[in-house]
């Protein structure tokens, strides 16, 4: 059985990957953003979900741990626990499968990013050990390290103390 990839021009494949690039930058440039409009928090919602679409196409298990935790960012951010958390396990799910040492960093933190949002304090501090233990072990340049160092602490100050 052939996969959608194999039916696509060069010219295909290289739109969804720019497509899906492009929507998840966007996403995050949303995310980033302190007073969001309702029409700015649907904008942000179909840009993570366009990208993952495109992603699906014509990516590979990284792209999809990446869009489903981006996804689960942008539900956490709309205070959705339910859906940030139900992205967040399949990023999980996904990056365990695939032994994606990296990402299994991110996913972790978007667990406990999605339990912190559910109120699920202590789920939520367990999974930002894990993510935290994850980026202790994984090999990382300075700048990605940082990045996701960062998203630990903040997604850490998100739980009561």
């Amino acid at each position: 059985m052939q996969t959608i990839e194999e039916h696509m021009s060069d010219t295909d494949l290289e739109f969804h990957r720019k497509v899906a690039a492009e929507c998840f930058n966007r996403t995050w440039d949303y995310l980033k953003q302190k007073n969001r409009s309702l029409d700015d928090d649907q904008m942000m919602l179909n840009l993570a979900h366009a990208s993952r679409y495109h992603w699906s196409l014509i990516g590979k298990p990284w792209n999809f741990t990446a869009g489903d935790w981006q996804i689960s960012r942008v539900y956490a951010a709309l205070n959705q626990a339910d859906l940030a958390l139900g992205f967040a396990k399949k990023a999980l799910e996904i990056s365990k499968n695939h032994n994606l040492s990296e990402a299994l960093t991110f996913a972790y933190e978007g667990m406990a990013r999605a339990h912190a949002v559910a109120r699920e304090y202590p789920l939520a501090r367990e999974f930002v050990s894990k993510a935290r233990e994850q980026l202790r072990v994984v090999s990382l340049d300075d700048e990605d390290r940082k990045t996701y160092s960062d998203q630990i602490d903040e997604t850490e100050r998100m739980i009561p103390k």
